[in-house]
């Protein structure tokens, strides 16, 4: 990939054009999607806007500049995702810092982001107390502080076992302005002993770990832990179904997201535990990717 960007594209729409070029080449599918790409590798490399690069195409590019492109270029063709080479990733149309320590947001987890809103505006209205909110494994923060952002006088936890994830999802909450968001270190529900909340959402890893999605070039970069629990791929959202009742409130709701074909283990493992009104909402394709639940009643003692 990295060899087809010729040495005389000096020029940003020259650069653009190569670089365009080079990812078609590489992917799948290229057209629109490589064009967008080209344009947001370029920008990022040559540090400008995509406003500015779209503006000026007949601006010359610096020596450095270019090699930063051919590097990341070559980059791209091994797997290593764009967000971790450009540093960002939009998600909920807000803009967070990305590093090889999380996983890189997905456009399908702004469900769970719509799902948990919708869900906590009805807790509100009918009790007219102010949700309580906790993401079990955060990683970039980023749905716990969209949620943070829409609704900014809600009561946000975020947990996360690794303390590099948890640096970047403070670093994101620190550049969004959301500091009053709350981030503890542990696993899961290790450090919410004794709390209790209005609704827990989660986007664990759910990936089996013979499941060849995981030799996608791509995910070999992410962080294994956060896309696979090892074994068939349930136990983290097994682990989150059976202890959510401890750390709910009466009438608290459960969202998860999940696998594309897990909506109706998911749904019977919710059922089995005794939560209602399960609901499973296919996302933009059609997949079966979010779910969830409402307990009914307080459930005394801890796990």
């Amino acid at each position: 990939m990295g060899e087809t960007l010729a040495d005389d594209d000096t020029t940003i729409a020259g650069l653009v054009a190569a670089a365009d070029a080079a990812l078609a080449t590489g992917a799948a599918s290229g057209g629109s999607e490589s064009r967008r790409e080209a344009e947001a590798l370029v920008a990022a490399a040559l540090q400008i806007g995509r406003a500015t690069l779209l503006a000026h195409p007949e601006r010359r590019v610096s020596d450095p500049q270019h090699a930063r492109v051919r590097d990341w270029l070559v980059r791209r063709a091994r797997g290593e995702p764009l967000a971790y080479l450009t540093g960002v990733r939009e998600f909920w149309s807000l803009t967070f810092r990305v590093t090889p320590d999380v996983l890189v947001p997905r456009p399908e987890t702004e469900d769970v982001v719509a799902r948990a809103l919708a869900l906590g505006d009805e807790l509100q209205a009918r009790s007219g107390a102010t949700p309580a909110v906790v993401d079990l494994g955060t990683g970039s923060g980023c749905i716990a502080l969209a949620i943070a952002h829409e609704r900014p006088a809600w009561r946000v936890t975020a947990t996360d076992a690794s303390p590099a994830a948890l640096r970047v999802a403070r670093g994101n909450a620190h550049s969004l302005e959301l500091v009053h968001v709350e981030f503890v270190e542990g696993r899961w529900y290790a450090p919410l002993a004794g709390r209790r909340f209005d609704l827990i959402v989660s986007n664990p890893p759910y990936v089996a770990a013979n499941d060849t999605a995981l030799d996608d070039p791509a995910l070999r970069h992410e962080p294994r832990m956060a896309l696979t629990p090892e074994g068939d791929g349930y136990a983290a959202l097994r682990h989150i179904i059976e202890d959510a009742p401890h750390y709910l409130r009466a009438g608290g709701c459960l969202v998860l997201e999940h696998g594309a074909r897990q909506g109706s283990d998911v749904s019977r493992m919710l059922e089995t535990r005794g939560f209602r009104h399960v609901r499973c909402a296919p996302d933009l394709a059609g997949h079966d990717r979010v779910t969830s639940a409402q307990w009914p009643h307080i459930t005394a003692g801890l796990p």
